[in-house]
């Protein structure tokens, strides 16, 4: 029985992102005019074998990036911002790029933004368009950005399951932070969406763990992918109900969690699924910002994580973007330019300030 007093399909549950009252209608009328999120990508059921995920992952990046030519070809300039390639050794042997963008006009040391990009620790790539945009608009508030390409779950940077993105993510950290001078870096800030979002906190426990939480001043972790509940969605993330197939959907989620961890012994370890640290985990943790987006399947995972830092005496604040679905507020830029300037502000006043 439909319910309208309940928001989005948990009072109807044949609602979509298109017919959603909530949605920005610009956000909705781009999507209709490209038919959505990796359209024509069939999810893998729950029995299907790490073999048949991982083939899932890979069709659903090919989708995912079938739009970045012309992407690329729409980006604008950045004359204020030089950007440079770094390859550096992991701890696990392997190589990896460090994407650095630097105000030109540079005097003196300034905050850096470490951003570590979305896709689900699965797919996608440092080098996609929208990651780039997002790193030279924020390099262009007067931040030094670094990017990390990490070894992904699946697709064409893969299969390096968990946690070989996470040590890619940890080495590139200790590398920026040992190369502050060079860099004209005074502090050090992670930022990722997404699977990026899980990422930068995944690092910090981990850097808390390791021995070098020293290195990070905050965490600015946007619409994070942290529970993986996604095969059974647990009652309090009632978004995962409320929002499910919004762009994402918690069957192609779970596909996707089981491309990074495809044992599933990790289920519960927090530097896999960060919502899953306890207290003592977090306690001592820099300060937080959790963004997350209205429409997002996402959304209370990312809130639930808030919630858990602040009893923890973790100094944190939490943003909705209202209107946008999962990451909207950072891929719709010519689209809803406001929505995409305030997060763009957000992220530099928060590494300008912490």
């Amino acid at each position: 029985m439909n319910d309208a007093n309940l928001p989005g399909r948990l009072g109807n549950p044949q609602a979509t992102l298109l017919t959603d009252r909530r949605a920005d209608p610009r956000i909705v009328q781009a999507f209709e005019a490209v038919g959505g999120f990796a359209p024509g990508v069939e999810p893998v059921g729950p029995d299907a074998s790490y073999e048949e995920t991982l083939a899932y992952c890979n069709a659903f990046e090919a989708a995912a990036a079938a739009g970045n030519d012309a992407l690329r070809a729409m980006l604008p300039d950045w004359p204020t911002v030089t950007t440079t390639t770094e390859t550096i050794d992991g701890v696990d042997g392997n190589s990896i790029k460090l994407f650095i963008h630097k105000p030109r006009d540079q005097q003196g040391p300034l905050p850096c933004v470490y951003h570590t990009h979305g896709g689900g620790m699965v797919i996608m790539s440092a080098e996609d368009p929208n990651f780039v945009r997002l790193r030279n608009d924020i390099a262009a508030q007067g931040i030094v950005v670094v990017g990390v390409e990490f070894r992904n779950g699946g697709g064409k940077l893969g299969p390096h399951p968990f946690p070989a993105g996470l040590n890619d993510c940890a080495s590139g950290l200790q590398w920026v932070h040992a190369h502050k001078r060079d860099l004209g870096i005074s502090k050090i800030v992670i930022s990722g969406e997404s699977g990026g979002g899980n990422l930068c906190i995944a690092t910090t426990l981990k850097a808390k763990q390791d021995g070098f939480l020293d290195h990070v001043a905050g965490v600015y972790a946007m619409c994070p992918y942290i529970s993986g509940t996604y095969a059974d969605p647990p009652a309090v993330l009632r978004s995962l109900t409320e929002n499910n197939g919004y762009m994402l959907e918690t069957t192609g989620m779970s596909a996707l969690a089981r491309v990074y961890d495809p044992s599933g012994e990790n289920a519960t370890n927090p530097l896999a699924w960060p919502l899953h640290a306890t207290k003592a985990d977090l306690e001592g943790l820099p300060p937080h910002v959790i963004s997350v987006n209205e429409l997002d399947p996402l959304r209370d995972e990312g809130l639930e994580f808030y919630r858990k830092l602040l009893a923890a005496s973790v100094p944190a604040m939490a943003r909705t973007s209202n209107g946008t679905p999962h990451a909207g507020d950072q891929l719709f830029p010519d689209v809803t330019p406001e929505v995409y300037a305030d997060l763009i502000g957000s992220i530099a006043g928060f590494a300008k300030r912490v």
